[in-house]
Order: C-alpha cells, then sequence, then structure tokens
C-alpha cells in the first residue's frame, strides 16, 4: 500500500501528523507490524446505501489467479480497530476478498477546528501525482496555467488550488491517496471522506465501546446488507458470500443470517444468539466458535442447540478448552497464554477449512 502523499511544508505535514491519532484501543504494535508487511491489495472504499448514508469500509483482496468468495467480517465492540483489520488481512490471505464496514461510520463526534486543514482527496486527484516532488511540480505548473495558487502562496482574493475541507477523524486509518490511481472499475467505489468519523474519531476505546453498544440494531443490517451486495458486486468475486463476526460482532453475525438469504454460511465468534422465534428465517449452516473460560456466552450454547434443531436448521459449535472470551485477538498477542494461542491456531484452522479452504 502507497504511503500517504504530503505536500512538503511544516503545516501541513503537522496536520497530518496529528490527524493521523486515533483512539487507543486493544491493538498493539504487533497487530500494524503485520498488517504492515501484508503484501496484499487493501483498501478503503465508501459505499453509499440506498438511504443516502455513507459507510467507510476496509476492503482486503487475495493474491490468487481465480475468482474468489466474499467474506463480511464484522469487527468486535472495540470497532474498527487495527487488530480488526489485520484479521481482515489474514482471511484475505487464505484466498477470500474480505469486506470489513466501520459500523461506526459517520457517528464519530464533530472534528475540532484544528483537524479542518487536511487537503481535499478531490485536489489531490486533479493534481495526480504519486509523491510530494511530482506533486509540487504539478501544482507549479497548474498555478502557470492560472488554474489556481499553491495554497502556501497565495496573494488575497487568489483561489488555492487545495481547499481546506471538514475531514474525518476516521480516515486517517485510509490515506487518501492510497490507490488513488485505481479507476473506479477497478476499485468499485471512490473512497470519500466524511465528516463526522467512525471509530478513530472517538477520544477513547471505553467511547468506542459505548458507540457500538448503542448502534441502532436495523441501521446495522442495513450496513451489513451494503458490505455483502458490494463484496458480491466485485469483478474479482465468484458470487459465494459468508459472515464472520467477533465479539458483539459475533452476535451480529449469527443475527445476519437471520436476515440475509444468500449466506453459504455465518461464522460466530463467541456472541450471542438472535431470539429463537428468528432462527426459522436462517437459510446457511452456522458454525460457532467458544471460549471455555467465557460462561456468559458458552451458557447460551445449550438452548442455542435446541432452538436451532427444533427450528431445522444447522449449528455446529465448538469451545475450546481452556480459553477466553477474545481468544481470536487475545491469542495473537505476544503475550497470549498458551490456551488462547491454541484456541487461536484452531480456530483460525477451523474457519478457513469451513470456508473452503486455502485458495
Amino acid at each position: 500500500m502507497k504511503r500517504l502523499v504530503v505536500v512538503a511544508t511544516a503545516v501541513l505535514s503537522s496536520s497530518f501528523a496529528a490527524f493521523a491519532q486515533g483512539p487507543h484501543d486493544t491493538s498493539s504494535d504487533w497487530a500494524k507490524a503485520n498488517l504492515a508487511k501484508s503484501p496484499r491489495h487493501g483498501e478503503y472504499v465508501s459505499i453509499k446505501e440506498p438511504s443516502g448514508r455513507v459507510l467507510q469500509a476496509w476492503v482486503v483482496y487475495p493474491e490468487i489467479k481465480s475468482k474468489a468468495p466474499v467474506v463480511v467480517m464484522i469487527h468486535e465492540i472495540f470497532g474498527q480497530s487495527d487488530w480488526a483489520r489485520e484479521m481482515a488481512d489474514e482471511v484475505a490471505a487464505a484466498g477470500y476478498i474480505v469486506v470489513e464496514p466501520d459500523l461506526l461510520s459517520g457517528f464519530g463526534p464533530a472534528p475540532t477546528a484544528a483537524q479542518m486543514t487536511m487537503p481535499s482527496t478531490a485536489a489531490y486527484q486533479t493534481a495526480g501525482a504519486e509523491n510530494s516532488q511530482e506533486l509540487q511540480e504539478k501544482l507549479k505548473r497548474m498555478t502557470l496555467a492560472g488554474m489556481g495558487c499553491d495554497p502556501m502562496d497565495c496573494a488575497p482574493g487568489q483561489k488555492p488550488l487545495l481547499q481546506p475541507v471538514a475531514y474525518a477523524p476516521q480516515q486517517q486509518q485510509a490515506s487518501p491517496m492510497d490507490h488513488m490511481h485505481m479507476e473506479a472499475a477497478n476499485s468499485g467505489v471512490a473512497f470519500v471522506p466524511t465528516s463526522p468519523g467512525g471509530t478513530a474519531a472517538f477520544p477513547d476505546q471505553s467511547a468506542v465501546v459505548k458507540a457500538v453498544s448503542s448502534l441502532d440494531p436495523a441501521i446495522v443490517t442495513a450496513d451489513l446488507d451494503a458490505a455483502a451486495d458490494y463484496g458480491k458486486k466485485q469483478a474479482a468475486a465468484n458470487g459465494k458470500l459468508y459472515v464472520v463476526g467477533f465479539c458483539w460482532g459475533g452476535g451480529k453475525s449469527f443475527a445476519f443470517a437471520t436476515h440475509r438469504k444468500d449466506l453459504s454460511g455465518a461464522f460466530v465468534f463467541y456472541g450471542p444468539p438472535p431470539p429463537a422465534e428468528a432462527m426459522k428465517n436462517i437459510t446457511a449452516p452456522v458454525y460457532g466458535f467458544y471460549a471455555g473460560n467465557d460462561a456468559r456466552i458458552t451458557a447460551t450454547i445449550p438452548q442455542t442447540t435446541i432452538d436451532m434443531k427444533a427450528a431445522g436448521k444447522k449449528y455446529d459449535p465448538v469451545t475450546y478448552d481452556g480459553a477466553g472470551h477474545g481468544f481470536m485477538r487475545a491469542g495473537e498477542a505476544p503475550d497470549s497464554s498458551a490456551e488462547n494461542a491454541a484456541a487461536r491456531a484452531a480456530g483460525f484452522r477451523r474457519l478457513i477449512d469451513l470456508l473452503g479452504g486455502m485458495h
């Protein structure tokens, strides 16, 4: 992934640096480092829903020759963290197109005055440069052609080439220059910054948790539909659709299975079940991944098994002894317990096998 192109001025450089800081979350340096080393194509896209709502999503493509199934990935209660994006990248590495919406898109706090100095994506696309030197040369040529003035050297009343915009803090996760050279036919939907932003716009993790907990289920379902529709429309997609969710997202993946009829499978990582009366609407097999030391969730398995059987649906839960809630994230951390690490490894293998294996 290309780095952010920074205009060679101290003012803009400092703005970019300050702007890049999102809330502290459960992700650690290892998740960021793993993501930074990925050779796969990952990009942010903006998906406009029929309601007019703009959903921001992280999309990762596998490096394979054939078309691939689509996996809609639902983040934890911690929002679209670095770990969530790293998890999406890891599933993509097995041969799947992963679409991971930021379900807090547009629900972040309004940007401060200091965050209003970001150059617009449209202006950068007009400049069309790949690095800061090319951008400066392009600006100079455009200025000489009378198209506007250098934003750092404008006379009173002159129109600068780069206009300040209200730029969502959330979008610092995505560089406005990343993949800007790609045509819409290749990337699907251009990335458009929004304000307010999403996960990264919140000041801290507790604020993210509170916001995710407060999301309207109807909006979440519409967002997941939009993400699924976007993924299936990609030229590289083969028509198959799956949903995978973790923690809060695990419960949402189970609930999505009661709504979405074209799913080939739903994968629930330590999430609660939907109401029993909704299970009759499920058309795909549901696979559960649970932690032995997580009674709050695992206590629901016996009744869920009964309810799914009564509804005539396939439900296949597996519990990993000794693991705790969130083992897919905790089991990957350098300081992981042996039980969480083992559950994480076994859970990932099972997920990929059930999806159809490595491609």
